[in-house]
């Protein structure tokens, strides 16, 4: 007996989603096209907010920011669920190892007692500007306009709360988990000179009512400004000081701000290319911001690091605005 055996090649009924094959044709598509584009419900919503009844729920006119398609802010790290929780999980396990090497090599006694409160008083503190920053990304997430901006602003957000842990972690490593650091950060917060300026700042963008301009002041202007202070320029000098140790301890910030820069620098150009409105609104609240910025840093930056570290850090931020076009 002579058993032949054939293949047939099935052709599938459809390549895609209807939505995502009116968008870019009849054609297999990303895991990210599939779970980014035209996903925001646009029509027959149940009912309008009862705080703004002028409103839709998902609603352009939350921002004076003009987009002919809100879908043009693609993620150039093209995060979705699956992509984001998988880098974040390799991050996250390099972050570990890098703590739980910290504590079983005991480093924390090598460092002084002086540059322990320095890290005390000019690092823990950040942990509250985390959490401004996570409320901030959930206020664009909750109010922002099309999913490929919404899910990237929720993906940071909820980073900002993983950091935030992550700087509470490093006073209990040098407290020896007695949570004397993190109550001497708390007070330095909320007393010391040095932060009332930027408390300030933040409490003034959790009050600011377009999601736009609240994206950008903080994850532009103020992200920029701190992430160069402490994360670059104090980190070098507590490299030179003997504590390079505490670099293992805040890799991970300073990965995730490069992984960020790609994701919002491509949002400003995004912006900035739409229309001649939109890029003179965007300088005008990149100048707004900056200048808050700089006057609620400048205490900070001089106690930490003396008096020309600010300048070397607007001049980062300004060399990434004018990239995107904004001069």
């Amino acid at each position: 007996m002579t058993i032949e055996i054939k293949t047939a090649t099935l052709e599938p009924v459809r390549n895609t989603f209807a939505n995502v094959e009116r968008r870019f044709g009849d054609k297999p598509a990303t895991r990210y096209q599939e779970a980014t584009y035209d996903l925001q419900s646009e029509t027959n919503f149940h009912y309008r907010p009862l705080w703004q009844p002028e409103l839709e729920l998902n609603d352009t006119r939350r921002t004076a920011i003009v987009m002919s398609d809100w879908y043009a802010f693609k993620d150039p790290r093209q995060f979705y669920y699956g992509t984001y929780v998988q880098q974040r999980a390799k991050m996250q396990e390099v972050a570990e190892s890098n703590y739980s090497f910290f504590e079983k090599r005991d480093l924390a006694r090598h460092i002084p007692e002086a540059i322990r409160a320095q890290v005390v008083r000019y690092l823990v503190p950040l942990r509250h500007l985390e959490h401004t920053a996570n409320l901030n990304n959930m206020y664009g997430t909750a109010y922002g306009y099309g999913t490929a901006i919404t899910q990237a602003l929720v993906y940071n957000g909820m980073d900002r709360l993983g950091m935030a842990q992550y700087l509470s972690r490093i006073g209990l490593i040098l407290d020896g988990n007695s949570g004397d650091a993190l109550v001497e950060a708390k007070q330095q917060w909320l007393e010391a000179d040095i932060w009332q300026g930027l408390r300030a700042l933040c409490e003034e963008t959790l009050v600011t009512e377009d999601w736009f301009e609240v994206m950008l002041a903080q994850n532009l202007v103020i992200d920029a400004l701190t992430t160069d202070l402490v994360y670059n320029q104090f980190d070098q000098q507590l490299s030179e000081q003997g504590a390079q140790d505490i670099g293992m301890l805040i890799e991970f910030m300073q990965l995730w701000n490069k992984d960020a820069i790609r994701w919002m620098d491509a949002v400003l150009k995004t912006a900035v290319s739409e229309s001649d409105a939109n890029k003179a609104l965007l300088a005008q609240w990149i100048e707004k911001w900056r200048g808050k910025a700089a006057e609620a840093l400048a205490p900070l930056a001089e106690a930490m690091l003396g008096e020309n570290a600010l300048a070397a850090a607007l001049e980062q931020l300004d060399k990434r605005v004018a990239k995107a076009g904004i001069k």
